[in-house]
């Protein structure tokens, strides 16, 4: 490695034996700032003040135990012989569609003991969603995780990155493409979309599974450049996979729902 290049330390805070890392950091900032834009859109939706905040006590540990588990199942061969390191998420290692089947599995459950609609819950926090993912990203950077393949720092340059992103791409002597940036910017596109799209009171649920479709046809692409790829087999990346059954799966909801009126509850409503 270019010993001018130094990259960021992933370390915020040392105290002795004790390491908060930075990847920990954002993505609960990423989480707290979802929570807070939901409690309020909540509120004036009619939802209890403190609904979110149970149900993200709930759901926030499930889904990283989940995104864990989802990563390790798909990374076996390497955790069967290092089961120390399965605990080890400070490092990387957690998989958004793990996190999302946890997140969304307690929310149904978490609904139907509180009787409050779930797809008007998920309605509310799809744009709350999507900003933590894009915050979240800025984690895999800090780590220099989730990137592409092999590149130039003059392709770097030409993408008017500033310097201090460019150097943290540079890993081991090569530089690489930046797509956890991609992503990050894809999810924050599709948070400013989310939000428009609320203006035009979809029929309940219809917010919620745009997301799902908008996250999956950004995810599609940006994981065909990713080097880091869990894989299903030699050739079929396990995301690009889930991606496309998630968007097919979302259109077939959107028409079988509308077909039998079932979202005619609107999104104001």
């Amino acid at each position: 490695m270019n010993l001018s290049i130094q990259p960021l330390n992933r370390v915020a805070v040392g105290l002795g034996p004790i390491h908060i890392y930075w990847y920990g950091i954002i993505i609960a900032c990423g989480a707290l700032l979802g929570l807070l834009l939901a409690m309020k859109e909540g509120r004036k939706r009619g939802l209890p003040k403190d609904l979110f905040v149970d149900l993200i006590l709930f759901a926030a540990p499930i889904a990283i135990l989940c995104a864990r588990i989802y990563y390790v199942a798909f990374e076996w061969n390497y955790y069967s012989g290092h089961p120390s390191e399965i605990i080890a998420v400070w490092d990387g290692g957690i998989a958004i569609h793990g996190a999302l089947i946890g997140a969304v599995a307690t929310a149904l459950v978490f609904c139907k003991v509180r009787r409050v609609p779930f797809w008007k819950v998920a309605d509310i926090a799809a744009p709350s969603v999507i900003l933590g993912q894009a915050i979240g990203r800025w984690g895999n950077f800090m780590n220099q995780e989730a990137h592409g393949g092999p590149t130039t720092r003059l392709f770097l340059e030409n993408l008017h990155l500033p310097n201090f992103i460019i150097n943290q791409m540079y890993i081991n002597g090569t530089y690489y493409v930046p797509t956890f940036l991609y992503e990050s910017v894809w999810d924050f596109l599709g948070f400013i979309l989310l939000i428009i799209l609320r203006r035009a009171n979809l029929g309940r649920g219809e917010l919620f599974l745009t997301y799902l479709i908008w996250y999956s046809v950004g995810r599609f692409y940006i994981e065909g450049l990713r080097t880091d790829s869990l894989m299903l087999t030699g050739s079929l990346r396990i995301a690009q996979v889930v991606s496309i059954l998630l968007i097919v799966l979302c259109i077939i909801l959107i028409v079988y729902r509308r077909i039998r009126n079932d979202a005619k509850v609107r999104y104001f409503d």
